[in-house]
């Protein structure tokens, strides 16, 4: 995006086409450009400074096309989660296996709208969207399966990395586009949270006045009405945060700052209440499973925290980023000697060969992590250094999930 605004920086049509075919994008790539190009083109680049930072009350609904698009994908969201009421299919068979076709694949067909994807792009996430429908619907339907709960619950990411794949648009390989994929799921998850809220409002709502005319409606609001919204928050948290982006950037670096430090002293105290309780994650399997949840979630608000910081030139707040991964690494080693000792007792099966590949996946990324913010807060790194550390780790993540999902079932005889 820097490059086309380049290009283009006297052609006021051509930067025109350019913010509108991604706004977002647009506003960061301009925003890191402003002092180089303040001084060439003073007035021009002043009226794009202003344009870009500037607040409206309102709310903008993009163009027609893009809320129309939505609708769509809303729509057909919520004809998909119908789809075991409208054909007869067994609910335990259809939604661990579909959950993530739900909400991925609108998504993506949006970005690669939105972006301009070439045929070639389109053609190659549409293959591995409806490959990898195929092949999970026509696994073995074994309840008791270890492989096949493995792969349901990791396809979420699978889709995960291909909706970042279309957010990026053609350049798939450039760093600050993923880093700008997780500042998006960052304001998606704050704006879908709101919506989540104002949803249960409504339907207590109308429930309860509905209650009071005598009308039961819980079965009918439920089966129609709660299903279709449900679905369709996780396209309208996107449009929200794509053509509004002052309405939560501003929200998650402040809930990143304020839960950083409060994650930590809780951490803090965890541990020590773990050796106080005399919990053993060595023996009890709940509590390891447990125990790995919570590191993924700190995992998560760190490269959250990271990447919404990344772009800016100030390192308040990295020390507790440092703090937290040192201490974060700690849990992982508490969490990778379990399941080593796990395995040398009872030996390996499918579970605690994925948990023992993504806990050690997870400990050299924090390990580069933390180098990186040590630089940072010694002040031999730029910040965006160790966005860059984050942003270029995760595609082994992306190949470790395709392992479990299409190799594991064939490793271990799909049991």
């Amino acid at each position: 995006m820097k490059d086309q605004i380049l290009s283009h920086l006297n052609s006021p049509s051509e930067l025109e086409k350019l913010y509108r075919k991604n706004r977002g994008s647009f506003k960061t790539a301009f925003t890191e450009l402003f002092p180089q190009i303040q001084s060439s083109n003073s007035v021009l680049a002043n009226v794009w400074n202003e344009r870009l930072n500037y607040e409206s009350d309102g709310i903008s609904w993009g163009t027609r096309k893009e809320f129309t698009f939505i609708i769509i994908i809303a729509l057909l969201a919520g004809l998909i989660a119908k789809i075991p009421e409208l054909f007869s299919i067994d609910e335990e068979f259809f939604y661990p296996r579909n959950i993530g076709f739900i909400v991925f694949p609108g998504l993506g067909a949006f970005f690669a709208w939105r972006n301009q994807l070439t045929q070639r792009k389109v053609l190659i996430l549409g293959l591995v969207t409806i490959l990898t429908w195929i092949y999970v619907n026509l696994l073995p339907n074994n309840k008791e399966s270890d492989t096949l709960i493995l792969a349901c619950i990791h396809l979420p990411l699978l889709l995960w990395g291909v909706l970042g794949a279309s957010f990026s648009g053609n350049d798939w390989l450039n760093l600050k586009n993923r880093l700008a994929y997780l500042r998006f799921n960052g304001d998606a998850i704050v704006m879908g949270a709101v919506l989540v809220l104002s949803g249960m409002a409504l339907t207590g709502l109308t429930i309860g006045l509905f209650e009071l005319i005598g009308l039961n409606i819980v079965e009918f609001y439920t089966k129609y009405i709660l299903i279709f919204g449900a679905a369709a928050i996780p396209p309208l948290a996107t449009f929200l945060t794509q053509t509004n982006p002052q309405l939560v950037n501003k929200v998650s670096p402040v809930i990143a700052k304020i839960f950083s430090p409060l994650v930590l002293v809780m951490l803090i105290i965890y541990l020590f209440a773990i050796i106080f309780t005399g919990k053993d994650p060595y023996n009890d399997r709940e509590f390891l499973l447990m125990f790995n949840l919570l590191l993924v979630g700190v995992m998560a608000l760190i490269f959250f925290s990271i990447a919404e910081n990344s772009d800016k030139n100030k390192s308040s707040g990295n020390w507790i980023l440092l703090a937290l991964s040192l201490v974060t690494i700690i849990v992982n080693g508490i969490a990778l000697s379990a399941i080593i000792f796990r395995i040398s007792e009872w030996g390996i099966t499918p579970n605690r060969l994925a948990v023992l590949g993504v806990n050690i996946l997870m400990l050299i990324h924090l390990l580069i992590v933390s180098r990186s913010l040590f630089g940072v807060v010694s002040k031999k790194l730029e910040v965006e250094k160790v966005g860059i550390s984050i942003a270029s780790y995760l595609p082994i993540y992306f190949i470790w999930t395709l392992v479990i999902i299409f190799l594991f079932p064939i490793l271990f005889g799909f049991k």
